[in-house]
């Protein structure tokens, strides 16, 4: 298995040269996924989730390679489960994350970074209102709310 810093590493070299909607480093948002899921009590195979959470959906890593790596089944189920799926409703996206153990605090670490007031006031005022009734909605849809 592939340890925790093994997988940062891919995680980082998965998405090397992207930038976040504000143009910073996207490794700064799998770094924060990571922290808030090791804050929030997470285990391993979440936080080794929350490094790659985004790598499939962005086209970094492929499916065959997510399956063929070290990973635990686990953190390969989570992974796969907060992927979002062309065209997929918000509500079926939703049931996924919440049918698959340990997906649900990966993708509450992720919604509490996206919304970070201090990531989105650098983005401009349409694009910050649609994301932040997006994150609102999916946060409900999870019954995150509160």
């Amino acid at each position: 298995m592939l340890s925790l810093s093994e997988v940062e590493a891919l995680a980082r070299a998965a998405h090397e040269g992207q930038t976040d909607k504000a143009g910073r480093p996207y490794a700064e948002h799998l770094r924060a996924v990571a922290e808030g899921v090791r804050s929030r009590g997470g285990d391993a195979d979440q936080i080794a989730a929350a490094w790659l959470h985004d790598a499939v959906e962005d086209d970094a890593l492929s499916v065959v390679r997510l399956r063929d790596a070290a990973l635990s089944d686990r953190t390969k189920a989570i992974v796969l489960a907060v992927t979002k799926r062309a065209g997929e409703p918000p509500e079926a996206y939703a049931a996924r994350i919440l049918a698959t153990p340990g997906a649900l605090l990966v993708k509450e670490a992720d919604l509490a970074h996206n919304a970070d007031p201090a990531r989105l006031a650098v983005l401009d005022g349409p694009t910050r209102k649609r994301l932040t009734e997006k994150y609102a909605g999916m946060r409900a849809l999870l019954g995150l709310t509160g």
